[in-house]
């Protein structure tokens, strides 16, 4: 494979999966890792990519036509796990994702409930059904259909919720909860902080990765609900903090 040919490839990938790791490159590529460093330290240098510890990630955020049929049946199962802890006339937040779509699907004729979101595509659904619906303006990230900047923060910060789901598009391996875009890391800290009882809502694909902005750690929320097996260890460490971890 030519060097532009394969850098072309790493650029793609990082694209597609958001952020990819030094080790994985080198395997799927069959080079080495010495190699795969020079590659995004060019790629950087040529804006292509952002270079972080280990390895890199992408410029733009995943679109959500990707982000929807990854992992469709755990997210499918996370949601189920979180339904039950959603009563009647709760008001409930729902970050932007694909995982919280879902559990928008399962609590949307809860009795009474009042849901708070900054997802298009989850107020869309939400249009027809009984619960009361409140979308946080914003300007629009077309790609992912959500709202984030000054205003929607601006929004969050007049209002309590009962409950709030968050998704992630990375965990590192210091348990810390990242986010490609800047904006959307301001929006989800203080959503987390207006919410009585928060939940964390990953599969296994969204740990051991990293992405551009730190939002904060698994363990400022209340509740972690996921199918990634932790280390006993690390689970120990985790729950003497608080924090409920929910595996499914």
């Amino acid at each position: 494979m030519l060097i532009a040919e394969r850098q072309d490839k790493i650029v793609r990938m990082v694209e597609k999966r958001g952020s990819v790791q030094v080790e994985e490159l080198a395997k799927e590529l069959d080079v080495s890792t010495m190699t795969i460093r020079r590659d995004l330290e060019k790629l950087n240098a040529q804006g292509m990519i952002n270079r972080c510890h280990g390895g890199a990630v992408s410029k733009n955020e995943v679109i959500y036509a990707d982000k929807r049929i990854r992992n469709s049946e755990i997210k499918g199962q996370l949601a189920k796990a979180c339904y039950k802890y959603v009563k009647e006339s709760n008001v409930v937040f729902l970050d932007a994702g694909t995982t919280t779509y879902e559990i928008a699907k399962l609590i949307s004729h809860v009795p009474e409930i009042t849901v708070v979101t900054n997802d298009i595509e989850i107020a869309k659904l939400l249009l027809d059904s009984p619960a009361d619906l409140i979308i946080c303006g914003g300007q629009v990230q077309k790609s992912t259909g959500s709202t984030h900047g000054y205003y929607t923060t601006q929004m969050i910060e007049f209002l309590r919720f009962d409950i709030g789901f968050f998704g992630t598009a990375a965990i590192d391996e210091d348990l810390n909860v990242m986010t490609p875009t800047t904006d959307k890391a301001f929006l989800k800290r203080m959503a987390v902080q207006k919410s009585q009882n928060s939940f964390l809502v990953a599969d296994h694909s969204k740990f051991h990765s990293t992405a551009l902005t730190f939002v904060n750690k698994i363990t400022d929320y209340d509740n972690i609900v996921t199918d990634f097996e932790f280390p006993k260890d690390a689970i120990k460490e985790v729950r003497k903090t608080g924090t409920n971890v929910i595996q499914i």
